[in-house]
């Protein structure tokens, strides 16, 4: 089923004063160039060895499990926990991929998730177009203005992360071109190397990630979730490491592109054996209940053509002033309470769950003696735009009717 959103925007980016970003302009003109040049005629496929094309693959699936497992995966979301050679060797491999550091790409992704087809704060918005979302966007330096709202206290904490955002360039230049060439020297073919392994090797990694910004929400399966433009699509997952039940990404919390066997997702499985070596711990997994109620959704809207009923049952719990309030959190040291419209939630067990982090949830918690800080307006859209699920979810957490 294809989306109804343009090819082609009516206007490059969300504001139509926005700056060209010209150095990533004319870095990834350039180069698309240079490998098309080098790939015709300077070292056609023909004319290279065959380590040469076996190098060229193993650094796209290389880079692309760098960006995959590494920058999406684990720091983006979360989804498990990495020794630091793990995450020395995902850093290095992501750099070849040359999408930026690990903190850059990933808080332009975090933003994604808030906001997801929002043409305004969404850095790559499928609702701009199916080209911009894909590429489009490289080519612009966009004032994200709710980029502030994103929290980075992990990425800054980790010393990985610090030191692949300091030293980035010298080594994503290293990773995705020097070493190649280096080692196409072993088989006499450190030109060919350059150009397969380097530039066309590049555009590969490069195109099977925007893919997951473009086609991933233009065409293919719903079966979790239609709040957003995501997609399920099996050519998606071939070309990027397992990343193409995009739709599963509903819960981007899990470790996994889908919960099922048959899921193809070969970065599931790397992550999967370096659990089983001890090497990656906590992994997280959306819970079955949360699974079940979202895919029983869908199938009721396509079965019946409209969504399931709503249960708008009265509250007939406890309501409380904030006195009360103040009560029950001296009652529980260390207890994370917040107040979401006209009620109050302990959301304490749920603190090691949040895909935004514990962090988060803490800087809303009510604090006796302080000024209340209602999550009303970051939970309502304001700081993320909450899935169905999540709200779902938030109804299990709910302990009394807030009395202003």
């Amino acid at each position: 089923m294809r989306t109804a959103h343009p090819l082609f925007p009516t206007t490059m980016g969300t504001d139509p004063k926005v700056d060209i970003w010209w150095s990533n302009a004319i870095f990834f003109t350039s180069t698309h160039l240079l490998a098309v040049w080098g790939a015709l005629c300077w070292r056609p496929i023909n004319a290279v060895p065959t380590a040469t094309l076996v190098l060229a693959f193993l650094v796209w699936q290389l880079a692309d499990f760098g960006i995959t497992i590494g920058y999406h995966r684990l720091y983006s979301h979360r989804a498990f926990r990495a020794k630091f050679p793990v995450r020395v060797v995902l850093a290095a491999l992501g750099s070849a991929g040359f999408q930026g550091s690990i903190k850059w790409w990933c808080l332009r992704h975090r933003l994604h998730h808030r906001f997801t087809d929002d043409p305004v704060h969404d850095p790559y918005a499928a609702t701009n177009g199916l080209f911009y979302s894909h590429m489009g966007w490289i080519f612009f330096k966009p004032k994200y203005e709710r980029m502030e709202l994103v929290d980075r206290e992990d990425l800054d904490s980790d010393p990985v992360v610090r030191f692949q955002h300091k030293h980035y360039v010298p080594l994503a230049l290293f990773f995705g071109f020097v070493l190649p060439t280096l080692l196409g020297t072993l088989w006499n073919d450190p030109s060919g190397a350059f150009v397969w392994g380097g530039l066309v090797s590049r555009l590969a990694i490069w195109h099977c990630t925007f893919l997951v910004n473009s086609l991933a929400h233009w065409d293919g399966l719903q079966p979790y979730s239609d709040e957003d433009t995501s997609r399920g699509n099996l050519l998606l997952a071939l070309l990027t490491g397992g990343e193409g039940s995009h739709n599963f990404h509903s819960f981007p919390h899990d470790w996994r592109s889908g919960p099922h066997i048959w899921n193809w997702d070969p970065s599931k499985w790397i992550i999967s054996v370096l659990n089983s070596l001890g090497l990656v711990t906590g992994l997280r997994s959306v819970r079955e209940q949360d699974l079940k109620e979202a895919k029983e959704y869908m199938c009721f809207k396509e079965t019946h053509g409209v969504p399931p009923p709503v249960d708008n049952a009265p509250w007939a719990g406890e309501v409380w002033a904030l006195p009360q309030a103040y009560e029950y959190i001296k009652s529980k040291p260390g207890s994370c309470v917040v107040v979401i419209e006209d009620y109050f939630f302990d959301l304490t067990t749920y603190l090691a769950e949040h895909p935004g982090g514990a962090a988060l949830l803490r800087k809303y918690s009510v604090k006796p003696q302080q000024d209340l800080i209602e999550a009303s307006w970051a939970f309502d859209g304001g700081l993320n735009n909450h899935s169905r699920s999540a709200r779902r979810r938030m109804v299990n957490f709910r302990i009394a009717c807030f009395k202003r």
